[in-house]
């Protein structure tokens, strides 16, 4: 950066040139030597046999560093630059014609090109980026003066084994820097500093894989490659939020304790570019075209963003920085907007749905496996959800029965917001496999079908977390929903068979009774399991629960005539094809059915309660 532009930082502070006020010409001071000057002689002559073995034109000088090299003698040379500073102030102050004066200035243009050096080299060398919570701890103790700092921070001798060296380079960076601006020579340590630290943070960056980011280029990008990118930008956000730039502002801290002018200014020239093009990537990978697929990779962005919210406003508090913060902000406003976008797309997608393809057997619609699949996958990220569905509510004119939305969100769970907009998914779903269930023309099967879907749905959210968003209400009320659908079925597809067999079993029937009952049993049995040998309940559990509930109804009632009127017909030439069926047969034959290994269609007329655009439940 041009040392102009930063001149008004340091008002008093012109090129190894310190501007001092000289007293005007015609005042004079009449030449008295006293004990104070006496002494700030002698500082002076200790000063210039300090300062001159470290003058940088010195031919004899082949020690590469004086803070590396020679510690106490670096603590030596800094407090006499302080004496050199007082004795000029003393000469200023009582005799601005002295020689001693033209001598001080000269000597302290030499410590500066000194100092300098010194500190040019120790950011170089040290390009590492700093531990934040070592910085921290050290910057922790608050801004202790130039002075304090050869006092308190170098008590005595030291040496390169007090701690690690980057612990050692940021006390020596600090001495320098609080040695120079007390000196008058700010801008050249400021120059400096923001040069190289601009300069190893680009390339920090660089090595995390953070480029500079143009929407235009990204917009032109594979999914693929933006997945990728994406990816690497998950793994680098951290490290450049939590260790990159607040490495870098605990260090501006430190440095520059002693003004907070200068810390904002060089914090802010280092780091602002880098992060906001950092920031800037979530929001620009936001604008590719959405899908349900890309859900989750924004979702990914909007957490990793969200999360280090509280550390991005911490380290950016600056107002000069103050467009990192509006820029992460934005991003986050950007991709919960495209989040919920895409969710609504979503439920429009489900409610458009005109597929007229009917599933063989009555088994679980594709439709049904992939909404809760996608609305399962979204449980997973209800916490960032909660943040983002807040700030869209449901309409007021939402046309669905206010009892679904009772129980979910209730208690110490998350916000209602997420379970709310989950139930409204399911029960556009539902609505839909309820247009989905008339393309059936047998009734029965269409209950089925129903009952399998919703089943599909309820044992979906028994074994995820929407159980936990959704409520154990909404788990009951629609498990009674499989229940009810079941036992229509049932009825429906059975009700023939149930219907062949007396009520009650008469000793004082006749053969033909007798014989037109088996008969009528005989046609009514194989006919529903004709039919039904194509029909399938996937789910082990609600397979074997509606083969025992029909069991349960018919091969009692089957083996009381069974047994009661069989005798009757002993003498019978053609009693095998009578009498089909023992007791024991009807329940082989049940467990044959409802895997699918038949597929032919159903043939029944359309039944009247179809009329309707929902079934009952």
């Amino acid at each position: 950066m041009p040392r102009e532009g930063i001149s008004n930082l340091f008002s008093s502070s012109k090129p190894l040139s310190p501007s001092y006020s000289f007293p005007s010409p015609h005042i004079r001071f009449a030449p008295k030597h006293t004990f104070s000057e006496s002494m700030m002689g002698e500082n002076m002559e200790i000063a210039e046999s300090v300062i001159t073995r470290w003058d940088l034109n010195n031919s004899d000088n082949t020690v590469p560093s004086l803070f590396h090299d020679n510690r106490r003698e670096s603590v030596e040379f800094l407090k006499s630059v302080k004496d050199l500073r007082r004795a000029m102030d003393f000469f200023i102050s009582t005799n601005s014609n002295s020689d001693k004066l033209v001598l001080a200035q000269n000597l302290m243009q030499i410590a500066m090109k000194r100092l300098e050096k010194e500190f040019h080299h120790i950011l170089s060398t040290n390009r590492n980026q700093p531990d934040p919570e070592s910085i921290s701890g050290r910057s922790s103790r608050g801004s202790s003066t130039f002075d304090r700092e050869i006092e308190e921070e170098y008590p005595g001798e030291l040496t390169t084994e007090e701690g690690p060296i980057s612990e050692l380079a940021m006390a020596n960076l600090k001495s320098i820097a609080d040695c120079m601006i007390s000196s008058g020579y700010g801008q050249e340590c400021v120059k400096i500093y923001k040069l190289v630290r601009k300069s190893i943070t680009g390339e920090n960056l660089y090595q995390l894989g953070i480029e500079g980011f143009r929407s235009a280029q990204i917009q032109k990008l594979s999914w693929t490659a933006l997945d990728h990118m994406i990816n690497n930008w998950l793994t680098a956000v951290k490290v450049a939020v939590k260790t990159i730039f607040r490495g870098e502002r605990n260090l501006c801290d430190h440095v520059f304790s002693a003004s907070h002018t200068i810390r904002e200014s060089c914090f802010s020239d280092i780091t602002k570019e880098g992060a906001i093009n950092l920031f800037r990537f979530p929001e620009m990978a936001s604008r590719n075209k959405p899908s349900t697929g890309k859900i989750y990779r924004f979702m990914e962005l909007y957490e990793a963003t969200f999360e280090l919210w509280p550390d991005i406003e911490s380290i950016f508090s600056y107002e000069s920085t103050s467009a990192v913060n509006l820029q992460a902000l934005s991003s986050l406003v950007r991709l919960g907007q495209t989040i919920h976008n895409i969710i609504a797309e979503f439920e429009s997608n489900i409610q458009n749905d005109s597929s007229r393809t009917m599933v063989p057997g009555g088994g679980v619609h594709p439709l049904t496996q992939s909404v809760m699949a996608f609305i399962s996958s979204l449980v997973d990220y209800s916490k960032i959800l909660s943040e983002i569905l807040s700030d869209h509510p449901l309409p007021n004119n939402f046309p669905m029965p206010e009892s679904y939305f009772e129980s979910p969100g209730q208690g110490d769970g998350p916000t209602s917001a997420v379970p709310l907009h989950l139930a409204r998914l399911i029960l556009v779903l539902l609505c839909k496999l309820d247009t989905k269930a008339e393309l059936y023309k047998d009734v029965s099967l269409s209950y089925l079908f129903l009952a399998n879907n919703i089943n599909f749905v309820v044992v979906n959210v028994k074994l995820t977390n929407l159980n936990y968003l959704l409520g154990h209400e909404w788990f009951s009320r629609h498990a009674r929903k499989v229940e009810q659908y079941a036992s229509s079925y049932k009825a429906l597809a059975w009700n023939k068979v149930f219907s062949s067999l007396p009520e009650s079993n008469s000793t004082g029937a006749s053969v033909e009774a007798v014989k037109d009952v088996f008969r009528k049993f005989n046609a009514a049995f194989e006919e529903a399991y004709q039919k039904q040998t194509s029909w399938v309940i996937p789910d082990e559990k609600l397979r074997d629960k509606v083969k025992v509930s029909i069991a349960k109804k018919l091969t009692p009632a089957y083996r009381k005539f069974y047994d009661t009127y069989l005798g009757m017909l002993s003498g019978e030439k053609i009693l095998g094809v009578l009498v089909r069926f023992g007791p024991d047969d009807l329940e082989n034959y049940l467990s044959d059915l409802f895997h699918g290994t038949v597929v032919s269609g159903s043939s029944s007329s359309p039944s009247s309660s179809h009329s309707q655009g929902c079934l009952p439940r």
